[in-house]
């Protein structure tokens, strides 16, 4: 009997459900395919038929979390209302929210991937095209509405945020402030600062650099701490004087 779309999604949900729950108990080694497809009840081989690989259900898990974290980003009240930087926060706030109850899980999925996060698909990173073309999407309306200045580089802004995300992750996982406050602090002055250079317009002189500073500075920034707070704070006062 052939399966719908609905019951085959169903199933893809339950695999990646299953996964995280057994490589959370057992670690990632550990834990087989086999083991996967008899704990989500179906056969050895179908398993196959959704994921050639335990790799691809971990970039699974966070293709399925961003699709997740974009619904309930625009099913917030007063959604259609947000600034720019209110909805990139919301969107990583409810990220962050989502990962808290598998943070063991994401933990491991790091260090299989490397130490830096962005070693995680970095041509096709997970949930990128979608979540790019969201961001452009915000950013477009932003331009539009006249909220920041016409941006010349939309697109490459919203393939960025793909690595800001996660370098973002990187960071809260090694948060041990309480309730995450500096992760916190960090995603608002990091999102102050952008969205503040895309009003004044000077990001678009700093194309080359930007994308340098995003693409091979951020994560290593992100490992020093409390440090980098500060140097974010002198930057957002300096723009805003």
């Amino acid at each position: 009997m052939k399966t719908s779309k609905s019951q085959q999604e169903q199933t893809r949900r339950s695999l990646i459900r299953t996964a995280v729950d057994l490589i959370t108990e057992k670690g990632y080694d550990a834990t087989t395919m086999k083991q996967i497809a008899r704990e989500a009840g179906i056969g050895d081989a179908t398993i196959y038929k959704y994921f050639p690989s335990k790799e691809k259900i971990l970039l699974a898990y966070y293709e399925l979390s961003i699709e997740i974290v974009l619904e309930m980003s625009q099913e917030t009240p007063g959604w259609e209302e947000f600034s720019l930087q209110e909805r990139l926060q919301r969107l990583v706030d409810a990220l962050l929210e989502l990962l808290l109850g598998d943070r063991e899980f994401v933990e491991i999925t790091r260090s299989i991937v490397g130490r830096s996060p962005l070693l995680m698909m970095r041509d096709n990173m997970p949930g990128q095209q979608v979540l790019k073309d969201e961001i452009i999407s915000y950013l477009t309306m932003a331009e539009e509405s006249g909220e920041i200045a016409p941006c010349d580089f939309k697109n490459m802004l919203g393939g960025l945020f793909a690595d800001y995300l996660f370098a973002v992750i990187a960071y809260w996982l090694k948060d041990e402030s309480e309730e995450f406050s500096d992760t916190t602090q960090l995603v608002d002055l990091t999102l102050a600062i952008v969205v503040m250079a895309l009003k004044s317009g000077v990001v678009n002189k700093l194309t080359e650099l930007a994308g340098f500073l995003m693409r091979n500075q951020l994560s290593r920034l992100m490992q020093n701490g409390s440090g980098m707070l500060d140097v974010l704070k002198l930057m957002r006062r300096g723009m805003g004087a």
